[in-house]
């Protein structure tokens, strides 16, 4: 009995009596109700932005992941540049250079590669505003976070034993062979908690879309707080919310980490 009582996790026990809280006043309350009502119109547009980015930054961060333990050194100083650059930036200040900065510098470079069919009249002239913010949103997370995803792959790439390599090598296979047959399904299998764990983190940093008045659950909350200045329940639902997304991802996480621990003894 004792060591039952022992194993309860009682983080999760409070969380979830807070959650509890949370959606009994939303049913009892009429304030509640009308916020909960408000805010979760924004729940599509965060898990549409946090998905796109998230499979976008691992096909990304993979290609960097695989460039940086390369044997071709230009590959390596181009990769390594790159995932130094972004990780030393804020998500932030990469949010507010894309949407300002590279939106309307991608939309000058298309002009002058299709001038002759914009001069032609067979298209139109390409505006930076062609590009909507939860577009610029999700290529700016997605370049920020391939950064840190890449550097997950390396560490994958990295624990996996020379000798395999090596091995692979003897037998006559070229070194994409050994990382696509090899390599990359053992590094894969053994990153998989990491790479669930970067997705529980771009859920939470999903709401920076907000300073791009992109109407995610934030964003919604924001706008209703400040017209009813109920901000004291609007950020309860908004917590809620997160909460909701975070806390359960993240015990699938712990569940695959046990899992994965167990399967290797």
């Amino acid at each position: 009995m004792k060591e039952r009582f022992a194993r309860i996790p009682w983080w999760l026990v409070a969380i979830v009596l807070l959650g509890g809280w949370l959606l009994v006043s939303a049913l009892t309350t009429a304030d509640y109700r009308v916020i909960f009502s408000a805010v979760s119109r924004g729940m599509g547009v965060t898990l549409t932005v946090s998905l796109i980015a998230y499979a976008a930054s691992i096909l990304l961060g993979l290609c960097l992941g695989l460039m940086r333990s390369s044997h071709v050194r230009a590959a390596r100083e181009i990769s390594t540049f790159y995932i130094e650059l972004v990780r030393g930036l804020p998500m932030l200040v990469i949010l507010y250079y894309i949407a300002f900065v590279g939106a309307p510098a991608l939309a000058q470079a298309l002009n002058a590669i299709l001038s002759p069919l914009i001069s032609a009249g067979i298209i139109g002239k390409i505006e930076s505003r062609s590009f909507d913010f939860a577009t610029r949103a999700v290529i700016a997370l997605t370049l920020g976070y391939a950064a840190f995803i890449a550097e997950i792959f390396r560490a994958g790439i990295e624990s996996i034993d020379r000798g395999q390599t090596e091995a692979a090598e003897a037998l006559g296979m070229s070194h994409w062979q050994v990382m696509r047959r090899i390599v990359l399904p053992q590094a894969v299998r053994n990153v998989l908690p990491a790479l669930g764990n970067e997705f529980v983190a771009i859920i939470k940093d999903s709401s920076l879309v907000s300073a791009l008045g992109v109407q995610d659950i934030t964003q919604l909350g924001k706008v209703y707080a400040a017209s009813t200045f109920k901000f004291f329940e609007t950020y309860n639902a908004v917590a809620f919310f997160y909460l909701c997304l975070t806390v359960s991802l993240s015990f699938l996480v712990r569940r695959l980490e046990t899992r994965m621990r167990r399967s290797k003894k």
